[in-house]
C-alpha cells in the first residue's frame, strides 16, 4: 500500500470505546502518522473515518439531465417471468444476472445505450409479488423502488408469462402504470411455448382481452427472451409508442376533432339542464392532456368522458398512448 503511492487510512477494529484505545498504540509500528480506533459493530469511530476518506474525493459532477432526449423505459412484471433475460436479448450479451430461482434481481439496475441516433435508459425492476407474499424486509423495498420507477420512466414495459396465463398480479402491476400515466407496452413472453397450442393461444389471448380492456390502448407483443423471438421488433414499438406519448397537436385540429365528436353523439340531457362543450386545447404532453371548456362540467357523465377519450385517441393518431381530458368552467 505504501509503494502505491494511494492515501491509506489505518484502522484498528474492534476498539468499543475510549478507554480501549490504549491498545492502537503497538500498530504505530506500521510507521502510519494516523491511525483510526473504530467498532465497526457499534459504530464508535466511524463518523472520524467517513470524514477523513471523503475529504480527498472530486466534487461529484453534476448529474446528466435525465430528459435530454433519452427514452426512459422500465420494465416490470412478476418475479421469474425474463425481464433481465429480455433485457440481456436486446442489448445482445449477459449484461444482468439470469437465474431460474424468482428474486435474482433484488435493486433496479439503469442500462444505458444506443441504438442508431436514439438514447434509451433501460430500467431492470425486481419482481412484484402480492404484498401478502412479500415476508423480507429487503424485498419490501426492491418492490417499492420498482414502484418508483413508474415516476421516472416515460414507457413501462409489462412482461407477462404466456406458459402461466394472466394473473391477477400482472393486471395490478399494469394498474400500477395506467394509474401513473405512463404508456404501456404488453411484452408476453415465453412465446415459444405456447405458439404450437391453438387452445392455449385462444385463451390468453381471450384472458388479456377481459383482464387488460382498461388498457385497450396498449399494444402487445409476443416474444421469446430465451430464442429471441421478435424481440427485435420491441425497440421499434417503444419508438412508435413514444412519438405518440410526446405528440402535440394544433388546437384548430383539436377543436375539430371536438367538432365532429360532439355532432356524432352529442353530451346527453341531465333534467333540464344541458351540458355544452365550447372548445378544447392541448395543456401538455407524457401523456398528451387535453383541457375542454364548458358551460357544467358537473354535468358530465363518466361513460361520456369515455368516449370522449376514446374517440380523441381514434381521431388524433393516439390510439397506442393513454391520454386525459380535464373539464373546465368557460
Amino acid at each position: 500500500l505504501r509503494r502505491s503511492g494511494k492515501k491509506v487510512l489505518l484502522t484498528v477494529n474492534k476498539i468499543d470505546g475510549p478507554a480501549q484505545e490504549r491498545l492502537v498504540s503497538e500498530f504505530y509500528a506500521l510507521g502510519f502518522e494516523k491511525l483510526y480506533p473504530i467498532s465497526a459493530a457499534h459504530g464508535y469511530g466511524v463518523i472520524s473515518l467517513m470524514e477523513d476518506a471523503v475529504a480527498d474525493l472530486p466534487a461529484a459532477e453534476p448529474e446528466e439531465k435525465e430528459d435530454e432526449g433519452r427514452i426512459r423505459v422500465a420494465i416490470l412484471g412478476k418475479p421469474n417471468v425474463g425481464k433481465s433475460s429480455l433485457i440481456n436479448r436486446i442489448l445482445g450479451f449477459e449484461r444482468l444476472l439470469v437465474s431460474e430461482l424468482p428474486g435474482t434481481t433484488r435493486a433496479s439496475v439503469d442500462i444505458l445505450f444506443t441504438v442508431g441516433e436514439k438514447n434509451y435508459l433501460f430500467i431492470d425492476t425486481a419482481g412484484i409479488r402480492r404484498k401478502a407474499r412479500v415476508k423480507e424486509k429487503i424485498e419490501k423495498f426492491s418492490m417499492i423502488k420498482a414502484l418508483r420507477n413508474l415516476d421516472r420512466c416515460h414507457i413501462a414495459v409489462i412482461v407477462l408469462d404466456a406458459l402461466e396465463g394472466l394473473t391477477d398480479q400482472d393486471v395490478r402491476i399494469c394498474g400500477y402504470a395506467f394509474e401513473r400515466g405512463r404508456a404501456v407496452i404488453l411484452a408476453v413472453n415465453k412465446w415459444d411455448l405456447v405458439k404450437r397450442d391453438p387452445e392455449k393461444r385462444k385463451k390468453l389471448e381471450e384472458s388479456l382481452d377481459l383482464g387488460m380492456g382498461f388498457v385497450s390502448f396498449a399494444p402487445r407483443l409476443n416474444i421469446s427472451a430465451r430464442t429471441g423471438e421478435r424481440v427485435n421488433k420491441l425497440l421499434g414499438m417503444i419508438d412508435q409508442v413514444f412519438t405518440q406519448f410526446s405528440r402535440r397537436i394544433s388546437t384548430p385540429a383539436v377543436n375539430k376533432a371536438l367538432e365532429e365528436i360532439v355532432q356524432k353523439k352529442p353530451p346527453p340531457r341531465t333534467g333540464r339542464a344541458h351540458l355544452k362543450l365550447f372548445y378544447a386545447t392541448q395543456t401538455g404532453v407524457r401523456p398528451p392532456t387535453f383541457a375542454i371548456f364548458a358551460n357544467r362540467p358537473d354535468l358530465l357523465h363518466f361513460s361520456y368522458h369515455r368516449y370522449l377519450i376514446n374517440q380523441f385517441r381514434e381521431r388524433l393518431g393516439l390510439d397506442q398512448t393513454p391520454i386525459k381530458i380535464i373539464f373546465k368552467k368557460k
